[in-house]
């Protein structure tokens, strides 16, 4: 191992000379403790390093011992359940040889060579495979099927397979090849820089469901598809993250804490395991990996945290799984680029943040997307990718949500006024928005129903009226309105309060099926419909007794859906029977 002298230390900044050879990204070992860093730029035989730990203590005249191999993760059966830090280091196998913190230079196998796994081929000998080709399945967990699949860039014929068990080291197949036979083994290693390739890209046309009716109804994501939920300190964000982990409709959910703060990376911790998957009943975390780097952990381990988690979400999409990615937060991503580009002496782009930060964004948010895979056979898979992001105050004008805004389609912007009003989720449906619908507008009218789109434009048309009425009110007062823009306030409050608002805490009400939410909103928009064909009295609609049953809508199980539609009938006749009174009167 070649080595290479430290000539200055500037924070996780440590850069070097006689580095020749050296790559840009490659993994090197700083000093004497052997802490694991970057090279993030070079310039003859000068390396700048950046350094994934702790670099107190650090000084000139120190090694730095050169590995030539890029940073990478290792992808194999065993990821699944696992709990890594930014550079994947299983951090429960760390507490158990260090205790409760981190020791400096300590390095450990992501996943465990020494556990044996169930090896069934789906690929006998003598069959031809390419890379990508799926030769064979582990029993991950309860809910996950381990695809072991020929690694890219082989190609050839099977030479030899066995069903036993292995370890992720073994090896469970040769194939024989035109550079000779390949002994493959159920381990992977892929640099995290470079996205997997891919066999065609496909247009992002079905919808990823959330439970969420403020999401799925109004700004839906698609599958393959990007969202952005930026939002002031308080407004949700990380709640929402956790909803939809929980529920998005994803075979495997891929959960990076980046740079949060250690107490909402620790409820993930204590709550994932003990949250059941509503589909299988079993524990999330049988399809879950999850990505601890809080802020207290040094800033650049922030920068490949990212990387990481979409590194291991491209190789499950590889499988054919639908992968959901949520990463929280990306502005505290974004501040680790900005330590290290002032460290570097770049010249700064704005409020201090590199001039390339908009293209490292697109750059991460391009490995989204839904795909044919790699390999001979005709599997699909996706990524979809949630990135939550904290500007200071809430400032949506702040650099990493515009250059976030110009790549995501979906902007799920949260509002610190409705958070405070106890309305979650505090989607602000005023100025959130998405560019799903049009795509996934095929499949809503054949799964769903076709007048959905109607009614969801229809339920949006008196959210808007209701904002221009409201300014009215607080000026001259409630009097002052029409008889129908008093209709308007009272169905855009009953969609507010009744559809919008939904409580992540209620065993029903948490979660809410497409069918249902539709079937919600036609019933708000019937009463609404009933009253102007009517033209009911205000002051009359507002004693209504059906309001009630409106308002426990959200309440009723999905087995038992069908009660919202018989309630559309007595909703006309309740509203009906207060025209018929006026009528009279007026004879």
């Amino acid at each position: 191992m070649s080595e290479g002298k430290i000539i200055r230390v500037s924070g996780p900044l440590v850069v070097a000379e006689n580095m020749k050879g050296s790559r840009m990204y490659d993994v090197v070992h700083v000093g004497e403790e052997k802490l694991v860093g970057e090279i993030i730029e070079l310039e003859k035989d000068l390396a700048s390093i950046q350094v994934y730990e702790e670099t107190e203590g650090i000084g000139v005249g120190q090694p730095v011992f050169l590995t030539g191999e890029p940073l990478s993760v290792s992808l194999g059966p065993g990821l699944i359940e696992s709990i890594y830090d930014g550079i994947q280091r299983p951090l429960d196998k760390i507490k158990d040889k260090t205790g409760n913190f981190i020791s400096r230079g300590i390095s450990m196998p992501a996943i465990d060579p020494q556990k044996k796994w169930d090896f069934n081929p789906v690929k006998k000998e003598g069959d031809k495979v390419v890379g990508g080709d799926i030769i064979g399945t582990v029993q991950e967990t309860v809910l996950i099927e381990h695809k072991v699949m020929v690694p890219l860039g082989v190609e050839g014929t099977i030479e030899k397979i066995n069903k036993s068990k292995f370890t992720v080291k073994d090896v469970v197949a040769v194939i024989k090849t035109k550079e000779g036979n390949k002994e493959i083994t159920m381990e992977q290693r892929w640099g995290v820089r470079n996205g997997r390739p891919v066999k065609k890209r496909l247009a992002p046309v079905m919808p990823l469901f959330t439970g969420q009716r403020v999401i799925d109804t109004f700004f839906p994501v698609a599958k393959g598809g990007t969202a952005s939920v930026p939002g002031p300190f308080g407004s949700g964000k990380t709640v929402i993250q956790h909803q939809l982990a929980k529920w998005a409709e994803a075979e495997v959910v891929v959960y990076i804490g980046c740079g949060e703060r250690g107490n909402e990376m620790t409820d993930v911790l204590n709550e994932f395991p003990k949250l059941l998957d509503p589909k299988s009943g079993e524990p999330l975390m049988k399809r879950t990996v999850l990505l601890a780097n809080t802020s207290n952990m040094p800033v650049a381990a922030r920068e490949a945290s990212i990387y990481t988690g979409i590194t291991i979400a491209e190789y499950f999409r590889d499988m054919g799984y639908s992968v959901a990615l949520m990463a929280d937060s990306t502005s505290r991503w974004a501040e680790a680029l900005r330590e290290i580009s002032g460290r570097l002496e770049e010249m700064p782009g704005e409020e201090g943040y590199p001039a390339y930060l908009g293209s490292k964004i697109a750059e991460f948010y391009e490995r989204a997307g839904r795909v044919k895979c790699l390999g001979s056979d005709d599997r699909e898979g996706a990524i979809s990718v949630i990135g939550a992001v904290s500007p200071p105050g809430g400032d949506l004008s702040d650099p990493v949500v515009q250059n976030t805004l110009r790549v995501v389609k979906v902007f799920w912007s949260l509002k610190a006024e409705l958070a405070y009003a106890r309305h979650f989720p505090a989607i602000d449906w005023l100025t959130s928005y998405s560019l799903y619908p049009d795509n996934v507008k095929d499949y809503i009218n054949k799964e769903v129903a076709e007048d959905f789109l109607e009614i969801e434009q229809e339920a949006m048309k008196l959210l808007e009226e209701e904002d221009e009425l409201q300014e009215m009110v607080r000026l001259v007062g409630i009097d002052a309105l029409s008889a129908r823009e008093r209709r308007i306030l009272i169905a855009a409050r009953i969609i507010r309060e009744d559809f919008l608002h939904q409580n992540a805490f209620h065993e029903v009400d948490t979660y809410t099926s497409i069918k249902k939410q539709y079937l919600m909103l036609k019933a708000i928009i019937t009463f609404y419909w009933a009253s102007e064909k009517n033209d009911a009295e205000p002051e009359k609609l507002e004693e209504l007794d059906i309001l009630e049953e409106i308002a426990r809508m959200k309440f009723v199980e999905e087995e038992e859906i069908k009660k919202i539609e018989e309630l559309q009938n007595k909703i006309k006749d309740a509203v009906g029977k207060i025209a018929t009174v006026k009528e009279e009167v007026g004879a």
